[in-house]
Parts: structure tokens; sequence; C-alpha cells
């Protein structure tokens, strides 16, 4: 297993904080306006659903302090992420209920009269019992919009606070005078149930809408438990449990059978199997021997090992998963700018909505006690809630189940996009085969003893990670070949490696590499389009002398197809995708390849003599004409092309480079994942569809029903609580997607 990179470089600094008291999509963008103000701020990303707000900072004078500062000055509660995480990891399911079950309490009495109304039944509380009654849910419980509703006027602004303090204060106040105003003998119709229910309504809504946000974190806390908290650490004085934190790089830990690995390391002494699924998705134990990698989180089998330790707190590849799935939930979908827009100008206009359901009411011969619950019913229904948690909720629990399956979703752009690919590109080695070629064959040139020229290659090899030079180090070392360290080695990017041993200028490398330096390779003229025609790929070892270049050995090397690679191929040509191979092999090498998976290089699905610095042009090229085009690879080399792909695919297997360029890391390397990662975009982008949908809906259908009439305050703010409720709970269908 590879560490991920998770940041890009930049002279930037990023900041999380935690913000307490948001209500909807308007409180979105009045903290991230009020950020955006600070002196130093690039840029604020704030998100609903995860209540945090992800700041980019370009001066160091920009202090965390400050930033808190404006927070609080809009209106909010800045707070610690760490003590926001703990609330969130050691809730009960019936945390924050007291205030919910205190107001309905109180307003269960205030709304028994209208039950018994629908059985004929006619009685009615006295006036006072009802103000008794309603009064502190009004202004205690009902403190907390208030508050939030006074500093959005303060900003010039609106929010859902605003709209409840507004409509269930007005109705309180009605009841108020109505009563105090009434003719002797006579009981008026008051509203204190309104006012009461609705701000009950809307705190319990508020309370499931919480509730379901701590399942949408699931992912992030199963991933966060993959820590252990004790290592059994290998001291001067023998075996010691000490906590992980205090582990170093370099240091020895004894694993026991059954235990969690504590951190990445190297197995050095036993044999065992570990069970990686919560972090790769990979179902089966993977065996592990001396030299192996282990990664933090994964557990024990059977075996009892010993462990050196080479990565420790944020560097480990858990740390860094988990990094990787918070940002991405942290992120704002390309969609949710849109959302932002109209949630600025929502409040504003439903006040005006209001205030014209008041007037026209009146102007139509309505007495101002009806006008006026009218435009209170608009008020209340009208909150934005659901609004502003449509995306965020899909997004985080998309890319938590994603997670849970090795799929580490990196941007919600990539997401957002992957449903719509129409092209994905694979490169070759390493992503559809299994990239440890071997040397399958060598041919000397006439007059050349084998061994030796094995060896000479061998030698220019041996300092190479390339999968190439290892297969040739492997081939000479099984036969007993003796190497020594060449001189003057440099690398010709793409092409191959040319250096000095024993005297000799030598090269090795591609056949088109050695031709333009002036090697005949008629010396091969017959095992050349032999080999090709097998799907060798080939190399040749030369020597630069006084007379030009004269070849001294032709390398054949032959890969596997992955296991699994064809069928995937097949599911994803099933969905109607176009695919593309690009490799760097010859045409006839590449070709036979491709058929062996199953590609159909007559029709254009192969691109060979590729160099890796040019995957990049034909992702680009593939891109002409609007088409949208997923990359996936796994190599240094193959960084660019993943940059340049409207989404960029890693394999987790790969290298570090890779997966900092990709949109999305397959966290082992099946090719089946790429399918799946298409699969759980176009399913999250339809949550979020769906959700928006519903909650412009509510508003759509509920505000003019409450302006004619038809909706009294406690059926729109009952309304008004379940679409965020709803909003959440279809967000939450995600969590039972598979692969």
């Amino acid at each position: 297993m590879t560490q991920i990179n998770t940041h890009l470089p930049s002279s930037d600094t990023e900041m999380d904080i935690g913000i307490g008291g948001m209500t909807c999509a308007s409180c979105v963008a009045r903290v991230e306006k009020a950020l955006n103000k600070v002196p130093g701020v690039v840029s604020a990303s704030v998100n609903l659903a995860t209540e945090t707000a992800r700041i980019r900072v370009a001066s160091a004078e920009t202090t965390d302090a400050r930033l808190r500062r404006a927070i609080r000055d809009a209106g909010y509660e800045p707070r610690a992420l760490e003590v926001a995480e703990a609330e969130a990891n050691n809730a009960s399911p019936w945390a924050g209920f007291a205030p919910v079950g205190f107001g309905l309490l109180l307003s269960i009495p205030l709304v028994l009269p209208m039950l018994a109304d629908l059985w004929g039944q006619h009685w009615m509380l006295p006036a006072w019992m009802q103000f008794a009654l309603a009064t502190p849910v009004q202004f205690i419980l009902g403190a907390r919009f208030y508050k939030a509703g006074w500093y959005a006027l303060k900003a010039l602004t609106g929010n859902m606070d605003l709209l409840v303090a507004l409509g269930t204060t007005a109705g309180w106040l009605l009841s108020v005078w109505l009563w105090l105003t009434a003719h002797e003998g006579h009981v008026p119709h008051l509203y204190f149930e309104g006012s009461a229910v609705v701000i009950t309504l809307v705190m319990l809504g508020k309370w499931l809408e919480a509730r379901a946000k701590r399942q949408t974190t699931e992912a992030i806390r199963a991933l966060h438990a993959l820590r252990p908290d004790k290592a059994h650490w290998i001291s001067e004085e023998g075996e010691v449990d000490v906590p992980v934190d205090e582990i170093l790089t370099g240091d020895l830990i004894v694993v026991r059978p059954g235990e969690r690995i504590p951190l990445d390391g190297e197995l050095v002494e036993g044999q065992t199997q570990v069970d990686e699924s919560m972090l790769t998705g990979e179902p089966l134990p993977v065996s592990k021997a001396v030299g192996a990698q282990l990664t933090g989180g994964a557990i024990n089998g059977d075996g009892r090992v010993l462990m050196r330790v080479t990565a420790v707190g944020h560097e480990t590849v858990l740390s860094r998963i988990i990094r990787l799935v918070e940002d991405a939930q942290a992120a704002k979908a390309p969609i949710q700018r849109m959302v932002d827009k109209v949630s600025e100008i929502f409040v504003p206009v439903v006040l005006v909505v209001a205030m014209a359901t008041l007037a026209a009411w009146m102007f139509t011969g309505a007495d101002f006690e009806k006008a006026l619950i009218h435009a209170v019913a608009v008020l209340v229904i009208a909150c934005p809630c659901a609004l502003g948690l449509a995306t965020p909720v899909a997004i985080m629990a998309g890319t938590g189940v994603a997670a849970k399956y090795g799929i580490l979703i990196k941007d919600a752009q990539a997401l957002e996009m992957a449903h719509r690919v129409q092209t994905v590109a694979f490169d070759k080695t390493g992503t559809l085969t299994v990239g440890q070629p071997r040397l399958t064959q060598q041919v000397a040139a006439p007059a050349q003893d084998l061994d030796t020229v094995l060896t000479w290659a061998a030698c220019v090899q041996s300092g190479s990670e390339h999968p190439l030079a290892r297969a040739v180090v492997s081939a000479a070392k099984t036969q007993g070949l003796n190497l020594s360290a060449p001189t003057d080695l440099s690398a010709v990017p793409g092409r191959g490696v040319q250096a000095t041993l024993a005297g000799r200028q030598l090269l090795l490398g591609s056949l088109r590499w050695l031709q333009q330096e002036g090697l005949d390779t008629t010396l091969w003229a017959a095992e050349v389009p032999a080999l090709q025609a097998q799907g060798a790929t080939l190399s040749a070892l030369a020597e630069r002398t006084a007379t030009g270049v004269q070849g001294l050995l032709l390398l054949a090397f032959g890969d596997e197809p992955k296991v699994g690679a064809a069928e995937a191929l097949v599911a994803l040509r099933a969905r109607g995708l176009k695919l593309v191979m690009i490799s760097g092999d010859n045409l006839a090498a590449a070709e036979a390849m491709a058929r062996r998976l199953g590609l159909r290089p007559e029709e254009g699905e192969v691109r060979a003599d590729v160099l890796p610095g040019d995957k990049a042009a034909q992702v680009l090229q593939l891109r002409e004409g609007g088409r949208i085009v997923a990359m996936v690879g796994d190599g240094v080399n193959d960084a660019p092309a993943l940059a340049a792909a409207d989404v960029g695919l890693a394999m987790g297997n790969g290298t570090d480079v890779a997966m900092h360029a990709a949109g999305i890391t397959l966290m082992r390397g099946d090719v089946a994942l790429v399918g799946a990662a298409l699969d759980i975009s176009a399913r999250t982008v339809a949550k979020i569809r769906q959700n928006l949908f519903w909650a412009f809906a509510y508003n759509v259908a509920g505000i003019p029903l409450a302006a004619l009439g038809y909706l009294n305050p406690v059926i729109a703010g009952a309304a008004m609580a379940l679409s965020s409720v709803s909003v959440m709970s279809n967000a939450l269908l995600l969590k039972r997607w598979k692969p």
C-alpha cells in the first residue's frame, strides 16, 4: 500500500473551523460573506451538513482567532473541530432532545382542543392558561431564533431563524391583543397553539436532522475507530505497552494475532494473513511475509509478527485516507453554487411575499387577524432548511459509503462529473496488466556472449525502479550473474538509460530510441516481428563506439492481464462507454495485449507508441468535441494525463504522484472499481437532484398554498420540518449502496 498525498503544494494555508448555530442555506451564505471580508482570506467554503468552514488564507496575519471573531460577529459560534467530533462520537441517540421534549409537553395541551374539534367536541383552554403554556415556548425555547434572527437583521440579510421569529411572534402578539381587547363574555379564537407548535416542530425537525447527520458521518467515525490506542513496543527492557502517539518512526513493535495493526510499517519477522477490508474494500485476507508492507488499521490474522514502523501520525495511510474523505465531504459540488445564489435572495423574497399576502387579504376585505395568519403561514413554510442540506448530505453519504468499499473521492467536482463520463482511457502497465513484467526472451547479437551482455544490461538497470529494469535484474540474479555499479548513469525520460561500464558507453531502452541513435535493428530482423506478434514489449542493449551504435542484446518482456480486468471492461462497455488503452509499447505488442483484454484495436481502442510525456496530449485529443473523458492510471508518468482528464482515477497500488493528481483514488488495483466509482457518482448526483427537487417543491407548492389561505401556521411548520427530514432520509438511502 502506498502512502497518499492529500495536499497540493501552495503558499496558502488551509484552516478548518467548526460552526454552531447554522440552520439553513442563508446562514451558510452569511458566514461565507463574513469570512471572505477578513483581510488575507483567499476563499471560504462553509458546509451546512458538516457544520464546518474551510478557509484558505494567504497572509500569516490572518490568524485563527481573527477568523473565529468574524464568525462570532456574524452571529454564530466558532467551535473546535475536535470538540464537535467528540460530541458526535459520544452522543446518544437522544442527545439534545430535552428542549424538544419540553416544547412537546407544553404544546400538546394547546393542540388537544384542535384535535377534539375533529370529533365535534368544542372546548377551549382558558386564555390565561394558553398564554402560560405558549409563552415559555415562545421566549425561552424560541430564544435561539430571536438571537440568530437579530444577527441576520444587523447584517441586512435573512435566514430561517428570522422567518420563524417573525412568524411566531406575529401569531403570539395577535393572540395577546385579541385576548386583552375581547368583549366581556366573548371568548375569541386565539393562536397561541400555532406559535408554540411551530417552534416545537422546527426544533423537532432540527433534532431529527442532527440525528441523521450523525449517520452520514459514520464512515469517518468508523475510520477513526480503526486506530488502536496502544502498541506493544520493543524497548531495551523488552516488550512494553505504550500509547500509539509515543511510537516513533523506526521503532519495532509486536502485533499479536487478531489485533489491529497500530501504524504503517514493514514486516521484519513472522508471517500472517491481514484483513485490509476497511481500508481497501478487499474482502479476502492478504498474505504477508518478511519485507511486506503493513498498513495501520488492518486486522492481523493468526500470526504473531514483528514490524518496523515507517510512518506515524498524519503520515500514515489511514490518516491520509481520513483526510481525503473529510476533504471531499467538506467540499462543495458545482451544483451547490447555484443553490447558494438562490438561497442568498430567498429569504428577502419570502419577506416581500408575506407582506404582499397580508396586504392582498386586507385589500379583498379580510380582517387583519385572518390576513396576518396567512402571512405568518407564508413565513413559516418558506424556511430554506432543506435547500441548504440537499447537496452536502448526499455528498457526505456518497463519499462515505464509497470509502467503505475502497473508493476515495478527493473532491466533490470529481464526484459530480464522473457519472457523465463518455470515454474511459486506461494506462496499460500496472492498470490493465499486473505490472510485473518478466524477461521472457533474450537474443544476443552475433559474436556476443549471452551471459556477458545480460550482465551488462542488469548492471545498467541495477539502480532503477522501473518494472522492466527490475525484470532484467531479477533474471540476471536468477542465473547467478555478478553485478557491478555503472558510472555516469543518466536517464533519458520515456526512452531508456545510458551509462558507462568498464569503459564501455552503453545504452539500454526502446528500439525506437536506439534506432534514432543509429542502431541497425536488422540484426534481429526475424526475431523482432515474431516477438511483437506475441505481444512482447521489446528493449535492446547497445554500445556507442567510434563507428556508431552497435547492437548487443535484444530483450523481450511479457506481462499478464489483471484478474477480472477483461470482465470489468465488458461491464464498462455495457454502460455505453467508449474504451481506449494508451500504451508506450509498439503497435503490435499493444494490440496483442488489447485483444487479450477484450479491447477492439480495429475500432480505435488502442493508442500505441505513446511516450509518457504525450499521454496528456492523447487525453486532450479524446476530449475534443466536448466528450467527457476519465483517465485511469497508476504511474508517475500518468500524473499529467490524470490531471488533463475531466475525471482522473488513480490505482491505490500506484504512486503518490498519480493519486495526488487524480480526483478519485481506487484503493486496490481492481479495474472493476472504475465502474463502481462511476456508479456511486451517478447515484449520488441522482440523490442531489431528488433532494433539490423536493426542497424546491416544498417551497414552490407551499408558499402559494399558504398565501391563498389553504395552510395554517401549524401545518406549514410541520411541512417545513418534514422537508428537512425527508431530504436527510433520502440521502441516507445511499448507505445501502454496494459495488
